[in-house]
Parts: C-alpha cells; structure tokens; sequence
C-alpha cells in the first residue's frame, strides 16, 4: 500500500520528490523547496528496500516493474543533472539560456548568474573532486553541498562509483571547510547577511554559521564513517572519529555546534543526545568490525543500470552516461 501511494502517477515532470521547505532534516525555512536531493536520496534507499521486502506473486509483478524503472529513472536523473565538478560547472557558466529542443544542453534553462562567485572560488581544481548539489528544478540550482544527501548518496549507491569517490575526495580536500574542528557540517556555505533575512525570514535560530545554516552536527559521523568504509576508505573516518572524541564527552554530548568551523556548542544546543552518542558509537562500531557496514548499504545494481539504458536509447549498455543523456528528452 505504501509503495503503491509513493508510486501513483501524477502530474510530476521528474522521477525525483516533490516537497516543500523543511521536508528533510533540516526543517525550518533554508529554501530547500522543490527536489532536495538529501529527500532523493533517502526515497532511492527506500525503494531499493522495498524490493527485499515484497514477495514476488502475480499480484505484485506491475508493482516491482514500477519500482524498478523508477529507480533506473531517478539514478539516470541524479548522475547526470544533480553532478557538479569544475568542468561541470565552467559548462553551466557558458551555458546559453531559452533552448529548446531534445538537443538541448541547458535543459533546465539554468541561468549562468546563478553560478556563486563562492562556487567558483572554493571548487577544487582537481577533477578527481565533485559533489551533487542540494537541489534542482527549471530555473533554478542550488548549489550549496548538503552533506547527507552526498553522504547517502554514496551509501545507496545513488551516484556512480567514481562520482562516489569523488565526493568523499572534495571532502578530503576541503576538510576545514566541511569538517573543521567537529564534524560534519550540515551544509556549507552559510546563508549570511541579506540572503539570510530573505530565505529564513530572520529566523533567529538558523543564524549565519549555527544549527541547520552552516552548523556541524556530529549525528552525522556515522553516515560518513558508513560511507567511507564502503568507498575503502576507512582512514578518513577515523580521522574525523579521533576528531570528535577529543571533544565529544568533555563536551557533554551536544546535538550540535556553531561558528565556521565547528569551534563552540551551539547556542541553542541541547546536551547528552541520543543520537550524538549513538552516531559516535556506531562510528566506532563499523570502524572496529567493517564487516558490518555491508549489511547497511547497497552495491552499483548493473540490472537497473542496464534498464535505465535501454529504455531510453534501445542499446545493451550497463551504466548511464552523459553521452547517451545529451540526446534524450527529461523523464
């Protein structure tokens, strides 16, 4: 029943979710209305789930095709229009604007405007690092890096292999930025100033750098550590585990904290929470016995790949590409 209600067909012009501001974890106004990919994200994993769940019988063989080409179409939809690195982001900064045909390059008319000065400034020259921006539709791209949609991007397999790797890459490579002195930081960079007042209405909780604008909340550690393990690389969660196990207990287990770079416990910031310990814990759990992590998350599906492939251009291949995407219609 459920799956059959997350899967009726509407009016969407996208396979992704269509939700309103505050939907995901970070629930009060950060302008994050539309596809967010952190809802994207957890929605694959969802379905991925389901089909372990559901008995295959006469009676839910069209259920099980549908969920099968929705996640072909939401893996196909995530890889190749949520992927940002800095060729990606040089080719959206000539983009031309007003096209329209299947040949289309700006698909979603994204104006070149709407590429940061930040952006520009903070991607790394390396090609080896990128990330999935935090949100997409017409006219309109989000490109601040929400770490729990990378992060379970990663975990679900949502994104390609080398994409995967590329993420936990940027974050190595902006480790200050992303991780500072308490990890992980919910999103970066801040709304501050005029954009701030705008987008959160004032709100006086989500300040510049505090709580869901820019603070670093160490729940998050696990996903990371989980994510690491699952890319091969355990040394980089143990690093941000020794980071955080300086401070966490000293600190009386704050559910987050605030400044650029993780410095101080939130101002608002509630003590001894569950979730900081139990997301330490884990950490400390999958990084002792890694064995574990495989059970909580998901290995690239050629199957899916495959069908995603070939529904769109007749052909046998088993992984998506920008090449085969360059001459389709959206989804």
């Amino acid at each position: 029943m459920i799956a059959n209600l997350c899967l009726a067909d509407g009016f969407d012009m996208f396979p992704t979710l269509l939700v309103t501001d505050g939907s995901c974890m970070i629930d009060r106004r950060m302008g994050i209305h539309g596809h967010p990919l952190e809802i994207q994200a957890l929605f694959y994993s969802a379905l991925r789930s389901s089909r372990e769940m559901i008995t295959i019988n006469d009676s839910s063989k069209n259920l099980m095709r549908t969920i099968n080409n929705r996640l072909s179409a939401i893996s196909f939809h995530i890889r190749e229009n949520y992927w940002v690195d800095k060729g990606k982001i040089n080719e959206i900064y000539r983009y031309k604007t007003e096209e329209y045909s299947t040949d289309a390059t700006n698909k979603f008319n994204i104006y070149p405007d709407q590429v940061s000065p930040w952006l520009m400034d903070w991607i790394p020259e390396s090609h080896r690092c990128g990330f999935l921006v935090g949100n997409l539709q017409p006219a309109h791209m989000d490109f601040r890096f929400f770490t729990l949609g990378n992060l379970w991007s990663i975990i679900s397999s949502l994104g390609t292999p080398k994409q995967n790797q590329a993420i936990l890459n940027l974050i190595e490579e902006k480790w200050d930025d992303l991780i500072g002195h308490m990890p992980l930081k919910i999103c970066f960079p801040a709304l501050e100033s005029s954009e701030w007042h705008i987008i959160t209405g004032s709100d006086p909780k989500n300040t510049p750098w505090s709580y869901h604008n820019g603070g670093s909340w160490p729940t998050l550690l696990w996903q990371f550590t989980l994510a690491c393990i699952k890319m091969g690389r355990p040394e980089l969660a143990e690093k941000a585990v020794t980071l955080a196990e300086k401070r966490l207990q000293a600190d009386r287990w704050p559910e987050y904290y605030d400044t650029r770079y993780g410095k101080f416990i939130g101002k608002k910031s509630r003590l001894y929470q569950t979730w900081t310990i139990a997301g330490f814990l884990t950490s400390k759990q999958l990084l002792q016995n890694p064995e574990m992590a495989s059970s909580l998350f998901w290995e690239e599906d050629l199957e899916l790949l495959e069908t995603c492939v070939c529904v769109l251009t007749k052909s046998g291949r088993k992984r998506c590409s920008r090449a085969a995407a360059k001459s389709q219609i959206l989804i």
